[in-house]
């Protein structure tokens, strides 16, 4: 196997014209010739049927019955020629798609020729004799000339077919590169964008996290803290009452003799729903909860409310230490202390100030979370282009190191 040959994306195309130069130079030459060849017998070709056109042109002028009908025939068939002769293009630059092409178009123009001059020579006979002969003539050289373009065409100048198109896949392979130079510059200010945002969302959540750790807003945190612990102490205070008070309420209801006014029935339907509002709201010595469990204590002992004796036991426990022996008072101040405290911060202008900020501070971060939202899909968006274009290019270098193989037999890697 013979030797890798390395070359950088940049150099390939000067090193296949140079090792290519004695092939691709000569048949690209011969090719030109032929073609420049070829434009002088269109221009024959063109000129004869002019000719043509205009000598049958006089002819009609003639009127004589004799000619006129032939000649009217000969001048329709020169405009065919000639407008046909007119769509045949020479390319400007020569190429073996455009000889190819070329020699395609031409083929097709000179076949519906040749089948007229059959068809219609004959008919115009005798009369044009030496203007017919005259373009025959041209005629069968030019087809002669477009044999001559065919055979170098299938015989010599296909084998730069690979050639070429291996160059203007250089070409392209060049202009993808840059395409993905372009790409990543696009990520790389998409990426800095991404972190600028991420940085003025650290910021802004630590400014909030700041403006909550002091003044108004601290202290009510640190209140809705203490109310959330009390709650669970008086839910815990209150826990062997829980089915007691809620066969009272039922009593109540169905008007079987609980005892209880209006405003004792709906204390205790705040205390059923949440014991410590219920109980942080009540006044000093908390009388509407002692004459609730008064009526419930009576309730108990005159048999219409009826517990299981564990139940009955625990709740008689309960009630003796609410009642006889005060044992919610100190729990009873905390929890006004602390509804008082929470409200008195909840109207200060100071925690209102402090809320707008943090709402400026809220709103500041989900706008900063919207753009980086957007940068965070273009950045994917051209990564994956990235990936693409960087997939295309390693498939352009795979096919140019085949096609050279193939044609040249030598290997090499671009990179």
């Amino acid at each position: 196997m013979s030797d890798v040959v390395k070359l950088s994306s940049k150099d390939i195309k000067g090193w296949l014209e140079r090792e290519t130069g004695p092939i691709f130079i000569p048949a690209h030459a011969k090719a030109q010739r032929l073609l420049d060849e070829m434009r002088k017998t269109l221009e024959n070709l063109t000129e004869v049927s002019k000719m043509l056109l205009d000598n049958s042109g006089k002819e009609i002028e003639k009127r004589n019955m004799k000619t006129y009908r032939r000649a009217r025939a000969l001048n329709k068939l020169a405009r065919l020629f000639l407008d046909r002769m007119r769509l045949i293009k020479v390319p400007d630059q020569v190429s073996y798609d455009s000889f190819g092409k070329f020699v395609q178009e031409t083929q097709k123009a000179f076949a519906v020729t040749d089948v007229d001059v059959r068809n219609w020579f004959p008919r115009i006979s005798p009369f044009f004799i030496l203007d017919r002969r005259k373009f025959l003539v041209i005629f069968e050289k030019a087809k002669e000339s477009l044999k001559d373009l065919n055979n170098f065409l299938v015989k010599e100048y296909v084998k730069t077919k690979t050639l070429e198109e291996t160059f203007q896949l250089i070409d392209k392979l060049l202009a993808i590169e840059q395409q993905l130079t372009n790409l990543k510059e696009q990520r790389t200010r998409t990426q800095n964008e991404k972190a600028s945002t991420e940085m003025q969302i650290a910021k802004t959540k630590q400014k909030m996290v700041d403006l909550k750790s002091k003044g108004s807003i601290s202290q009510l945190n640190q209140t809705s803290v203490e109310i959330d612990a009390l709650c669970l102490e008086v839910k815990n205070s209150f826990r062997h009452l829980q089915k007691p008070f809620i066969k009272l309420q039922s009593l109540a209801t169905h008007g079987e003799g609980s005892g209880l006014t209006p405003e004792e029935l709906a204390k205790l339907g705040e205390y059923l729903e949440n014991p410590f509002d219920a109980f942080s709201t009540e006044i000093s010595g908390h009388p509407l909860l002692r004459q609730i469990l008064l009526k419930l204590d009576r309730s108990i002992s005159e048999g219409k409310l009826k517990l299981k004796p564990e139940k009955t036991r625990k709740a008689e426990h309960a009630m003796n230490n609410i009642l006889n022996k005060n044992s919610l008072a100190n729990l009873h101040q905390k929890c006004t202390n602390a509804i008082t405290r929470k409200n008195k911060l909840s109207t200060s202008e100071e925690l209102a100030t402090m809320q707008q900020d943090l709402s400026k501070l809220q709103e500041q971060l989900e706008n900063l979370a919207r753009a980086r939202g957007i940068v965070e899909t273009e950045e994917n968006s051209v990564q994956k282009t990235v990936n693409e274009t960087s997939e295309r290019i390693r498939n352009h270098k795979t096919e140019i190191e085949k096609n050279i193989l193939s044609f040249m037999g030598k290997n090499i890697r671009i990179e």
